[in-house]
């Protein structure tokens, strides 16, 4: 497994959320259900976002990145537990879709880590090989599942929320903690 190496090229974009590329690396990566967060707190987290922001300006001490992971990120992750929105990926026959559809390509676009399907999202670690990008794999995993879910609940439209969570994991302790967040979120979200 590769972690996160400052010492070499770092493609950075920005789409609602900042993006980091690095090849062959290991990302947790969090995609959500497009119901999976009411609009009314995406908005009020926004506003505190940018308050936040006139008085926390780059470079941020690491101090600040702490408090932004868990005043921002944190947040999401505990609506997203709080199992908003239709929550299709309960059903059994969708969850054990969505986990073969993880499991399809591993060893032949990338390694597949730990993951969960919860009700409203999915957290994986994954790390792409041969040349696959991580947007491809992800595109691959949207695209199937949401044509099958659709199928499955006799249903159409968006699935999927557009932007996915993505971080390059920077090393061995980190990636335990990683693992560890994964096995047990369904406990701290109340399923097990």
């Amino acid at each position: 497994m590769k972690f996160f190496n400052p010492e070499e090229n770092i493609t950075k974009y920005r789409g609602a959320l900042p993006h980091w590329r690095q090849n062959g690396v290991t990302y947790f990566v969090t995609f959500r259900q497009a119901d999976s967060l009411p609009i009314g707190k995406l908005e009020a987290l926004q506003e505190e976002k940018r308050i936040w922001r006139q008085t926390n300006h780059d470079p941020l001490s690491d101090a600040q990145k702490r408090e932004y992971a868990v005043r921002f990120s944190g947040r999401v992750h505990d609506w997203l537990d709080a199992g908003y929105g239709k929550c299709a990926l309960a059903a059994t026959e969708i969850r054990e879709m969505m986990e073969n559809t993880l499991r399809y390509f591993t060893g032949e676009r990338y390694e597949l880590g730990e993951f969960v399907v919860m009700p409203n999202h999915v957290h994986v670690l994954v790390t792409p090989i041969n040349d696959f990008q991580l947007e491809k794999i992800l595109r691959s995993w949207k695209s199937f599942s949401a044509k099958r879910i659709n199928e499955i609940c006799g249903s159409s439209g968006q699935v999927w929320h557009r932007e996915s969570f993505d971080h390059i994991v920077r090393n061995a302790e980190q990636l335990q903690r990683i693992e560890q967040y994964i096995r047990d979120n369904p406990k701290k979200a109340g399923l097990r």
